[in-house]
């Protein structure tokens, strides 16, 4: 594998050209005390040949005259398989015991604590530069999982034909030889059950489930890296002869970076993923390439006193699993990249409205009725791999608002009350009258800690939100709800093919944000425009300081150019700046991929460009996409765009291949700032500009903010006078002082606040340390920067306060900012 690795970029090592996971069942144990989430795994592979003709074509499935369709789907039997000994795990559900497998004196532990043997050391290469095995001649072949900070145990190959039933898949009509090697008889059973039909999904998570608890029938010889699991079988030349359900033991560690390990606001223990750079590979071996399109199921148990929120279809109802422990189990039946799956266990409370209503009011005017074109949509197939799709569901198609529940610790139960819940069906169903069918059944909707370094995360069935989104009324979190609630189509029902194509989740997401928030506002027209326009100017302005003080190469969405999309032989490829802690903290992604859209709805209109984008949901819904995929669409469906001298190779050119702003969006700031609201804006930023005239030129006795007349301002006219007063040399503290009694500053949301904290360090006003010091422990998710600024000024006071607050919260802070911190620091 010839990569240009630097520190900066994340390798994902799979090899995805030779063998897909189709399904992962996950069977794990939640431990507080060692900070450990421990158990074990099972894959199920399909080999390359079959798995390019699943991407690529409805294959014709086969018809099982015996299939049980009265099978469903629930929560497994409970089972006492031990968290962490590998040496006892011999369950009720048929394991064998890891004691009958043991090499005695070969037996090793690594330092990273991988269970291996001296015939794996000296028979595998480990080498972090070439995966991509030979799989002729007389080499083993070599499969390889992504995996970081794991403790793996043991390997093993799942004997699925000791699964009574399992033989009706040995009965298929492409079988026309019986074979007696039990081999080939296992890999079978795995091939047809993975292609069974979608109406068979019931019976196939069936047989997943049992298949993953049958007996091993030989252990597999596995060397773990930094990055990869590597796993062969002796005398296994083909993937085609590698088996195709493997189980492997294993628990993560306690500084793996796909969890957090920290307390909730009521200071108890809770474990979530946090979004890692390295995403899930610390949380179980996976294969990372978005085109791993995988489902899954989990059984995670964990302490009676905790509750367990996971991706999934199902509202997991806790069955007794012990004495004092709790089962949980979750599924899903549309297939997604590993990378999405998400998990969160607290001491979480579930927040319940006294009254429930479904009546939420729609606005057509701003977004009408869907047309006959998109009527006819709905009459097509749809383009993915077969699975129980909700764009063919009459019923799925109609439903405004999914179901949802709101989680977080009992102490912000009012203002998720007052806040949250209202919000939520209100974003549903604007979300539904700009875009339609929801992608996923249901979501549940959690409050995390403090220590979460992002204001949302989204997931299948599931978004995170952090504390800071709850504060100051109901703009900024209604925002990042419709934020969080666009990636369903944008991120996660359609994703990049290429993750550095960041822009085709986060730029649509911002986007179709503003479209939502006016949807759910009820807003008219011409208001919807004009607080568009006024986000636009603000958005424009933080490109503007984010390209001047950021490397030129992390400013560009397409970093791979015509290279975007490309893997090694074996599938294994390199994110480029996957790593970069800087690169964590922008936003050009976002930013310029919301110009862009932005650019290309006024050439065409809103209502154009929204019914092209519900047909290009339709189209590629349930898929992996390219940037020239949503192009090419866009350009062939609304041939005019032409007319402007739009092509592809332009839009590479201008947009997206090069670093800096995009030369068409100088041509457009001007408009933004013309329009009313932030003309509004500038008004009062000349009478503040007065008042600090006025107090310093008075003398210290008469001293006083003269009384003034001052506009009530929206939260973004806000942000936006407080950054225009940022770019003044000097305010006077009692001009300070005013200003913030005027707007009660310290009582409006996270991003307003962030601003005044700014004006605070810059103009050294002691009275609002204390701001500072507050929003650095309860906003982590945007103070980083903050820290940067009081170490910039070089004042003693300000530094200190730096130093001492960063103490206060950096063993509960997320790793990634407080590396970013500490650097800054120290």
């Amino acid at each position: 594998m010839e990569q240009d690795l630097t520190k900066d970029d994340l390798p994902l090592m799979a090899n995805t050209s030779h063998m897909l996971v189709r399904h992962y069942v996950l069977d794990l144990d939640v431990d507080f005390k060692s900070h450990a989430i421990g158990g074990s795994i099972v894959l199920f592979f399909e080999s390359s040949s079959r798995c390019r003709k699943g991407d690529t074509e409805q294959t014709e499935r086969t018809s099982y005259s015996q299939l049980d369709e009265t099978c469903h789907v629930q929560a497994p039997e409970a089972c006492s398989i031990p968290v962490l000994g590998a040496s006892a795990c011999s369950t009720k559900s048929g394991c064998n015991d890891f004691a009958d497998c043991g090499k005695g004196e070969n037996d090793t532990f690594d330092k990273n604590g991988n269970h291996g043997n001296k015939e794996q050391a000296s028979g595998i290469s480990s080498s972090k530069n070439d995966c991509d095995i030979e799989i002729h001649g007389t080499e083993d072949f070599l499969l390889v999982l992504d995996c970081c900070d794991l403790s793996v145990l043991n390997v093993e190959e799942v004997d699925v034909t000791a699964v009574p039933g399992t033989e009706k898949f040995t009965r298929s009509a492409k079988l026309t030889d019986a074979t007696e090697d039990p081999k080939d008889l296992r890999n079978q059973i795995v091939r047809e059950l993975v292609k069974l039909p979608v109406d068979h999904w019931r019976e196939q998570h069936h047989y997943y489930r049992r298949c993953s608890q049958a007996p091993a029938c030989g252990e597999l010889l596995f060397v773990a890296g930094t990055w990869s699991l590597e796993i062969r079988k002796a005398g296994v030349q083909l993937p085609t002869d590698f088996p195709h359900a493997i189980r492997i033991w294993y628990k993560t560690k306690s500084e793996g970076r796909s969890l957090s390990w920290t307390t909730d606001q009521t200071d108890r223990p809770c474990v979530y993923t946090v979004g890692s750079p390295i995403n899930n590979r610390a949380l179980f071996p996976c294969q990372e390439p978005p085109v791993a399109m995988s489902t899954w199921q989990a059984t995670v148990r964990a302490d009676a006193s905790v509750f367990v929120l996971m991706s999934g279809e199902n509202a997991a109802e806790p069955i007794e699993s012990t004495e004092g422990v709790l089962n949980w189990f979750y599924y899903v039946t549309m297939p997604m990249p590993a990378s999405t799956f998400t998990i969160a266990v607290g001491h979480w409370t579930e927040i319940k409205k006294e009254t429930c209503t479904t009546d939420v009011q729609r606005n057509y005017e701003f977004f009408p009725l869907f047309s006959k074109v998109d009527v006819r949509l709905f009459e097509q197939p749809c383009g993915h791999h077969p699975y129980p799709c909700r764009f063919q569901d009459t019923t799925a198609v109609s439903q405004v608002v999914i179901p949802y529940r709101v989680f977080a610790p009992l102490c912000l139960q009012k203002t998720c009350e007052e806040v949250l819940l209202q919000l939520i069906p209100q974003c549903l169903s604007a979300a539904h009258s700009v875009l339609g069918t929801h992608p996923f059944s249901r979501l549940d909707v959690l409050v995390v800690p403090s220590n979460f370094s992002s204001l949302g995360m989204a997931s299948p069935h599931i978004i995170f939100l952090s504390q800071s989104i709850l504060l100051g009324g109901s703009h900024l979190c209604g925002t990042r709800l419709c934020h969080e609630i666009a990636h369903s189509w944008f991120g996660l029902a359609i994703g990049a093919r290429d993750w550095t194509e960041e822009w085709l989740s986060e730029g649509f997401a911002t986007h179709l944000e503003d479209a939502f928030w006016s949807a759910a506002q009820q807003l008219t027209v011409d208001e919807a425009k004009e607080q568009q326009d006024l986000k636009a100017l603000l958005r424009w302005q933080r490109l503007r300081d984010e390209v001047q003080n950021s490397e030129e190469d992390l400013q560009v969405l397409r970093p791979h150019k015509e290279n975007t999309g490309k893997v090694n032989e074996s599938g294994s490829s390199v994110i480029k700046y996957g790593l970069n802690a800087e690169k964590m903290f922008m936003q050009v992604h976002y930013l310029k991929g919301y110009f862009l859209l932005r650019s290309l709805t006024e050439k065409i209109g809103e209502a154009a460009y929204f019914a092209f984008l519900r047909k290009f949901v339709w189209t590629f819904h349930g898929q992996l996409i390219f940037s020239q995929d949503f192009l090419h669409l866009l350009l062939e469906d609304i041939p005019e765009l032409k007319g402007y001298g739009l092509s592809v190779e332009e839009i590479f050119q201008k947009w997206l291949d090069c670093s800096g702003i995009p030369k068409p969006l100088l041509e457009e700031r001007e408009a933004w700032q013309e329009c009313r609201l932030a003309q509004q804006v500038d008004e009062e930023v000349v009478k503040w500009i007065q008042v600090n005239r006025r107090v310093r030129k008075s003398s210290k006795r008469k001293r006083r903010c003269e009384e003034a007349t001052f506009l009530k301002l929206l939260p973004d006219q806000l942000v936006l006078l407080l950054e225009c007063l940022l770019e003044k040399k000097t305010l006077c503290s009692k001009m300070l002082e005013c200003l913030q009694k005027t707007y009660h500053l310290r009582e409006q949301d996270a991003e307003v606040r962030h601003r005044w904290c700014e004006l605070v360090i810059k103009h050294k006003y002691t009275a609002g340390y204390d701001d500072i010091e507050y929003f650095l422990k309860e906003d982590q998710a945007m103070g980083v920067y903050l820290y940067g600024e009081l170490m910039v000024n070089e004042d003693a006071k300000q530094q200190d306060l730096a130093r001492r607050s960063f103490a206060a919260v950096r063993d509960q802070m997320d790793v990634s900012s407080a590396k970013v911190v500490a650097e800054m620091l120290f």
